[in-house]
């Protein structure tokens, strides 16, 4: 019989690494959303120079929480701390599991008193939607609007809310003039409203690209007239719309590592999880890609610590993971970086698409490399040992270079030359993604996170990496 759930996958197969480097599903995919509006360079460097345009509406599960228990729910399953979260605030959420790891991450709203809405991967989505569902919460209602399937933007698609980001340097000019007059610049993931099109519209005060900017939102059924109401407003201001190629590059700038391996697949406490989970979901058919191979699929888990969550782990509640982080040495803990990849190393990787009798390296596609759900590429140092992993790998226009974001040991200083293992080993898996290559390796300088000189300076409190009050 075919399996019913995660855990009858995992039963029926040679184990949860096997089953992932070699699922036919290849990287994640942004659905709906044009690849390109225009160049994807054009596209990349006017986040930085000019203003754009993010149609978020379809890749990420949105999950309604009503009801009084929806804060006892959420506490329980955060490592953050809720005391502090008022009605028009937002906070990253980020759950672990019994044993400390982490499973996701995504955006809480807080729409009212009891309503909340978490927007992000399917992880955290899953995770609070079991535990919903199974914890004997009297008072609660969930429901689960899951991502767009992949079509053709135009094809009838049904999302409760469109969202959409304004962001770039002139985007509080666009959205000004949308609004028809000034309009107060509330603090970091703050929620207020606004007017678009004689509609009023809720807002999130966000920076993605490093400047003020605003995330909005709505009934669905606006989306189009909305979105038209942006674009022709941001033309004065060179607004540019961002297709879902370019899209997901933003984040080597930014510094938000945004898949990490959800670490369910072992452990006595997650059984019932992954018997809830099913056979066909995120969590069965995701893939893991890159050099970093281990036969014990809990080596490529991770702590809050390593992802550049540490800060928000916070002790003043009863949460699923407590007992295990309260043992965590912090500073024993690998620490997120961005890796800067030397050009000529990444040159050699194109040039040997030419290479008639050379040696033919995995294929480094542009503007994101990436060609699984969860990347993990060895990163060595000058003796040859592994000390991290590189996890989300790309090309920045902006800055001219090739970037990954990674997580290393915490003793290795930032200016340090280290190499990351390109391509995986013995020609590369059986994925659908992967074609016969060898390895190589590319030297690469740790570099700090966010990387963009401007992200740096400009984020308050940051975007998802450095948000502090979470």
């Amino acid at each position: 019989m075919a399996p019913k759930n995660l855990q009858e996958v995992l039963n029926a197969s040679r184990g949860a690494v096997d089953l992932l480097r070699n699922s036919q599903i290849g990287s994640y995919i942004y659905p709906v959303v044009p690849a390109d509006f225009q160049n994807w360079i054009k596209e990349q460097t006017a986040w930085r120079q000019t203003a754009v345009l993010y149609d978020q509406s379809h890749h990420m599960d949105n999950l309604f929480i009503k009801g009084s228990d929806a804060i006892k729910l959420i506490t329980s399953t955060a490592i953050n701390s809720t005391a502090v979260f008022p009605v028009n605030k937002a906070k990253q959420y980020v759950p672990t599991t019994d044993s400390g790891h982490v499973i996701g991450d995504g955006i809480l709203f807080r729409e009212a008193e009891d309503e909340f809405v978490y927007v992000g991967r399917a992880p955290a989505a899953n995770w609070l939607l079991f535990h919903g569902e199974t914890g004997g919460y009297g008072n609660l209602d969930i429901t689960v609007d899951r991502r767009s399937p992949s079509r053709p933007y135009g094809h009838p698609v049904t999302r409760q809310y469109y969202r959409f980001q304004i962001q770039g340097p002139n985007a509080w000019q666009v959205i000004e003039k949308l609004n028809g007059g000034k309009l107060e610049q509330l603090k970091f993931f703050n929620m207020s409203t606004m007017t678009i099109d004689g509609t009023t519209v809720r807002t999130l005060r966000h920076g993605m690209a490093g400047a003020p900017g605003l995330e909005v939102w709505g009934p669905y059924a606006d989306h189009d007239r909305i979105r038209d109401a942006i674009v022709e407003a941001g033309v004065e201001f060179g607004l540019v719309p961002v297709g879902s190629r370019a899209y997901p590059s933003n984040t080597l700038e930014s510094g938000w590592i945004p898949s990490p391996l959800p670490a369910i697949y072992t452990g006595e406490a997650e059984r019932g999880y992954r018997e809830w989970l099913p056979a066909d979901g995120y969590e069965a058919t995701g893939t893991l890609a890159g050099s970093f191979v281990s036969e014990n699929i809990e080596d490529y888990y991770l702590t809050p610590w390593e992802l550049g969550y540490g800060s928000f782990v916070k002790f003043d509640h009863d949460f699923i993971g407590r007992d295990a982080l309260e043992r965590v040495d912090p500073a024993s803990q690998r620490r997120k970086v961005t890796l800067a990849w030397d050009a000529g190393d990444v040159t050699s990787i194109f040039a040997s698409l030419f290479n008639v009798e050379g040696p033919s390296y995995k294929f480094f596609d542009l503007p994101l490399a990436n060609y699984g759900s969860a990347n993990y590429d060895s990163v060595v140092d000058a003796d040859g040992t592994v000390v991290g992993y590189s996890m989300f790998t790309g090309y920045s226009a902006n800055e001219r270079r090739a970037l990954s974001l990674a997580t290393i040991d915490a003793n290795v200083p930032e200016g340090t030359e280290l190499r990351v293992v390109w391509g995986e080993p013995n020609g590369g898996t059986a994925k659908a993604a992967v074609e016969p290559h060898v390895q190589t390796e590319v030297r690469a300088v740790v570099s700090p996170v966010p990387y963009s000189t401007v992200a740096r300076a400009t984020y308050q409190g940051g975007w998802r990496t450095n948000y502090q009050s979470a």
